[in-house]
C-alpha cells in the first residue's frame, strides 16, 4: 500500500544561526529509511504525468520503484538513462513548477519529493558505487561545444556515449559554467560539479579552458580545424544594470561579479586571492534565485541584508524553500520598492540608496501585475554594499565575431526546435538561446542539440 501521508518526508538542514557562518551545504540529504518512507508515497501513476514536465524526461515513477524497493543503484540507472547531472539537478532544479508541479499527489496533498529523491539517489551511487565510466568506441567524427556550462555538458556527455569526439571550449579556468561561478557552496559544492564533470572525461570529452571563443578563436576556425558541428552554449554571463544615477559608485557589484568572486573564486576564504567586500549592510536588488543566493552569500560575510524588490512576495520569482532559507537567514524582504538612486561619498563609496514605494496596477505581458510608483512615498536606507540581481543577457562576443549568425533584439541566437541556428552545422541552447533561465532546461536544449547533430551526421 502506498504512504498516504499528505506532506513530505521533512529534508533535515543546518540550524539558521550555525549556517549564516559558514558556507557548508544548507540541506543535508535523506537518509535510506527517509528515502524509503517518501518513494512509498509515489502511486506510480499509469499515464506519468511528472515525466511529461521533466526537461529531460527522467523516468521518474520507474526510478523510484526501485527507491522504494532499497534498489538504489538500480534507482541510478535509470536517472541516467535521461539526466547527465542528477546530483546537481537533484538540489538545484525548481521541481515544484515542473516535475512536482504535475505530480498527482499534489493535487490535494504535497507532491512527491521527486527532487529530493534524485539527489539521495545521485549522493548514494558516488559514495557506495562510483566506478569509471567506459569510454565508447569512436564513430570517427568530431563536434565542437562551445561552453562548459550545464547545456553544454549535456550535449557532449549525449555525442560522446554515441562515440563522437568532443571537444569544449571553456573561457573560464575550469569547467561548470553557472554552476561554479553562480550557485554558492552552500546550495551546490563545487567538489559534487567536478565529480560530475569528470565522468564526461571519461567518456574521452577534451576540456580546453581558459579558450575565449570570438578572442582565443572563432567558431568559423573551429569548424575548420575538422568539427564537422559545433554547439554554442555560451550562456548568459552579460549583467543587467538598471541605469541608476551611482551604479558606478564603488561597492556597486553585479550579482555576477560578486557571485563569481565569492562561489568560483573561494573569496570568502582568508587565503583567497581574491579580494571581496566584506559588507555591513547589503541591499540585494531583485526577486529571483540570483538575488537570493547573492543575498545569502552577503548575508555569510556578516551583513545586515535587505532584498529590495518592486513587486510582492506572491509575485517573487525565486524558488519557495530558497525565499524560506533566506528569511530564516534574518534578511529582509523591502517588497513593493523600487531604487532610484545610488549616493556616495567622496571617497566613491555608496552610502545610501533612495527607493520608493510600489502598488501594483494591472498585469504586463508577462501576465504579472505591472507595479506602478507611489508619487512622494521616497525613503532612504544606508548601506555600504549594492548587488544588482535584475537578470543577464547573452555576451555578445560571439554573435559579433560569427557571420551569418542570427540573434533576436536581446541578443538571444535564434536556433528552431532542434537547436539548428541560421548557419549550417552550428547548434544552440541554453541560456545563449532563451536568456538567463533553470539548469534542467538548458540540459534539456542541450540534448535535443545531441539528437539533432547526430541525425544531421549520421544521416
Amino acid at each position: 500500500m502506498p504512504n498516504m501521508s499528505p506532506n513530505k518526508v521533512s529534508m533535515p538542514i543546518q540550524d539558521p544561526n550555525v549556517r549564516i557562518n559558514n558556507f557548508d551545504e544548507v540541506a543535508l540529504g535523506y537518509t535510506k529509511e527517509m528515502a524509503i518512507e517518501e518513494a512509498e508515497r509515489c502511486l506510480h501513476c499509469k499515464y506519468q504525468p511528472c515525466v511529461n514536465g521533466c526537461p529531460v524526461n527522467i523516468h521518474i515513477p520507474d526510478f523510484i520503484e526501485k527507491v522504494k524497493e532499497g534498489e538504489f543503484e538500480e534507482a541510478y540507472k535509470i536517472i541516467s538513462l535521461t539526466s547527465t547531472l542528477p546530483a546537481i539537478c537533484g538540489r538545484v532544479c525548481p521541481q515544484e513548477s515542473q516535475c512536482e508541479k504535475l505530480c498527482v499527489r499534489g493535487i490535494k496533498t504535497e507532491p512527491v519529493a521527486i527532487g529530493r529523491l534524485e539527489r539521495f539517489v545521485a549522493d548514494h551511487h558516488r559514495e557506495n558505487n562510483d566506478v569509471p565510466f567506459e569510454k565508447p568506441a569512436s564513430n570517427g567524427h568530431k563536434v565542437a561545444i562551445v561552453g562548459a556550462g550545464p547545456a553544454g555538458l549535456t550535449c557532449a556527455s549525449d555525442l560522446a556515449k554515441l562515440g563522437y569526439q568532443v571537444t569544449i571550449f571553456e573561457a573560464l579556468h575550469v569547467a561548470g559554467g553557472v554552476l561554479m561561478y553562480g550557485i554558492p557552496e552552500f546550495r551546490l559544492p563545487k567538489e559534487i560539479v567536478q565529480k560530475e564533470i569528470s565522468h564526461l572525461k571519461e567518456l574521452g570529452v577534451e576540456i580546453i579552458t581558459n579558450f575565449v571563443v570570438g578572442r582565443s578563436d572563432s567558431i568559423d576556425a573551429i569548424m575548420n580545424d575538422g568539427y564537422e558541428a559545433v554547439f554554442v552554449g555560451s550562456g548568459a554571463g552579460l549583467p543587467n544594470f538598471m541605469g541608476l544615477p551611482g551604479e558606478n559608485l564603488k561597492g556597486v557589484y553585479s550579482a555576477n561579479e560578486f557571485l563569481t568572486r565569492i562561489n568560483l573564486m573561494k573569496a570568502y576564504q582568508d587565503n583567497s586571492d581574491t579580494p571581496v567586500q566584506r559588507p555591513k549592510k547589503c541591499v540585494v536588488v531583485g526577486g529571483g534565485n540570483v538575488a537570493m543566493d547573492a543575498a545569502r552569500c552577503a548575508r555569510r560575510l556578516g551583513a545586515e541584508v535587505h532584498i529590495v524588490y518592486r513587486r510582492s512576495m506572491d509575485e517573487l520569482p525565486a524558488r519557495k524553500e530558497e525565499v524560506e532559507h533566506a528569511q530564516e537567514e534574518g534578511i529582509i524582504f523591502d517588497l513593493l520598492c523600487n531604487p532610484v538612486k545610488v549616493e556616495g561619498n567622496e571617497e566613491g563609496w555608496c552610502t545610501s540608496i533612495e527607493c520608493i514605494r510600489m502598488e501594483l496596477g494591472e498585469p504586463d505581458e508577462s501576465g504579472r501585475r505591472r507595479p506602478v510608483a507611489i508619487e512622494g512615498s521616497n525613503f532612504t536606507i544606508d548601506i555600504d554594499c549594492m548587488i544588482m540581481a535584475i537578470g543577464t543577457s547573452p555576451n555578445p562576443l560571439i554573435r559579433h565575431t560569427t557571420d551569418g549568425l542570427q540573434t533576436n533584439r536581446k541578443g538571444c541566437i535564434v536556433c528552431d526546435e532542434e537547436g539548428l541556428t541560421s548557419r549550417e552545422n552550428i547548434y544552440a541552447g541554453g541560456d545563449a538561446v532563451s536568456g538567463a533561465a533553470t539548469v534542467i532546461n538548458a540540459m534539456g536544449a542541450g540534448k535535443r542539440a545531441a539528437a539533432a547533430i547526430h541525425k544531421k551526421i549520421s544521416g
